[in-house]
């Protein structure tokens, strides 16, 4: 094994181990929303398969030919690598098979043409969708048209593709989020909020579950500068990754909903 793959492999074993060891619990990095809301945590049956999809944010430097389940280098060295190895050791007796399809620079567009087979086939118990950030800073380098109005019904047909052909799967969708830094500019606003708010209206309508990732940036910024959490603007640093993994559990399996499922 190379030098750099055994460093990497014992930082995400420190990563994982973190939160696997109790860092879950809700307290003052979690938005208010998310430590409030406390919704039921969705069922989780034997053998329970779980998605991520999005962008390079959750694509974060997979090994796209590598397809298994639960393999450290399909899932990549970001958030859902850290709430994989979250999963897998709560839910130790239920076998999950979690899978990231993520794919750099991908727009919503992009999901709708490979939805067949990198989503619907797959058949998720749990779909986990990160998508947004592409479809406005493609359309600011010269490489997209696409307006708030297309994001909006692009995502609202996405989501209703994948209710009609998983009917029983749990939608779960993360908003989209940049800090003022790297390549986040003034050129950015007002249209992103705008986006933002488009993509939680589309949860909201389709009873998705919604994990609060700009909120939960902003929070952060209380704690350290915006490259700190992300360095360019938009793909997160590791404490980034960490923050968003926890955020995630912490809304989609609160610990106290959670208990009764855990064995």
């Amino acid at each position: 094994m190379k030098n750099s793959e055994q460093n990497l492999n014992r930082r995400q074993l420190m990563q994982s181990t973190a939160i696997a060891g109790g860092a879950l619990a809700a307290s003052s990095w979690l938005p208010q929303n998310a430590q409030a809301a406390k919704p039921e945590a969705p069922k989780l049956p034997k053998d329970g398969v779980i998605l991520f999809q999005g962008d390079s944010i959750t694509d974060a430097g997979r090994d796209k030919k590598n397809k298994n389940a639960n393999n450290s280098r399909a899932i990549g060295h970001g958030y859902p690598f850290l709430i994989t190895s979250t999963l897998l050791t709560r839910f130790a007796k239920k076998n999950l098979q979690c899978f990231n399809r993520g794919i750099s620079g991908n727009r919503v567009p992009d999901l709708d043409k490979r939805w067949q087979e990198d989503c619907l086939d797959i058949k998720p118990d749990i779909l986990s969708i990160l998508i947004g950030v592409n479809d406005i800073w493609h359309k600011l380098n010269g490489k997209y048209d696409g307006t708030v109005e297309s994001y909006e019904t692009g995502l609202h047909a996405l989501l209703e593709k994948t209710k009609a052909g998983l009917p029983d799967t749990t939608l779960v969708i993360c908003e989209p989020f940049v800090l003022r830094c790297g390549a986040v500019n003034d050129k950015w606003f007002p249209e992103f909020e705008q986006r933002r708010e488009a993509c939680k209206r589309v949860a909201e309508k389709m009873g998705t579950i919604w994990v609060p990732f700009q909120e939960m940036f902003d929070k952060a910024l209380k704690r350290n500068e915006p490259a700190y959490w992300a360095g360019d603007g938009v793909h997160p640093s590791m404490a980034g990754h960490s923050l968003m993994a926890k955020t995630w559990m912490a809304t989609v399996f609160p610990r106290k909903s959670a208990k009764k499922s855990d064995s």
